[in-house]
């Protein structure tokens, strides 16, 4: 997949504010209106847009912790680990979900609740109660240094 200097310009600005009208990114990207609508619809059906969000603020949502969560389980077959992964999908206070490795956990999680009563629920009813967890380790965000949704796309250069 070869992307031009327009194709990466054009993710970027979409990355930055998905919301952004044809008219202004063709301006952006010195293109007219046509052209460019074609590339971002050539760049949807490459499958390299995915989709639009909108991003809200979670402290004004009331979700104040935000929690990394490793997780064991008992066995490591493939129907254990689709279970789990069906179970945390059904979770809306799970933001991230990754299976790891090189670490004492099997997978890793990233959940936002609205402060510590709310994660013990959250830990206690939900996730420890799922069959083939054998142990959670939990550590809390004391300030979001960093955080991006934009991917990097230098590399595409």
């Amino acid at each position: 997949m070869k992307l031009d200097r327009i194709d990466r310009k054009i993710l970027t600005l979409l990355q930055q504010d998905a919301r952004i009208s044809n008219l202004e990114l063709a301006e952006r990207v010195g293109l007219s209106p046509a052209p460019c609508s074609r590339r971002v619809k050539a760049l949807e059906e490459m499958g390299l847009i995915r989709g639009q969000v909108m991003l809200l603020c979670p402290e004004r949502l009331n979700l104040k912790l935000t929690a990394y969560i490793h997780v064991t389980v008992d066995k490591h077959t493939p129907e254990r680990l689709q279970q789990f992964n069906h179970a945390i999908l059904e979770m809306p206070e799970v933001l991230h979900c990754a299976l790891i490795t090189g670490n004492d956990a099997d997978y890793q999680l990233m959940v936002m609740v609205t402060d510590m009563a709310d994660y013990q629920r959250f830990l206690l009813e939900k996730l420890t109660r799922l069959e083939g967890v054998t142990g959670v380790r939990s550590s809390f965000v004391l300030q979001q240094v960093k955080q991006q949704t934009a991917l990097p796309l230098d590399h595409l250069d």
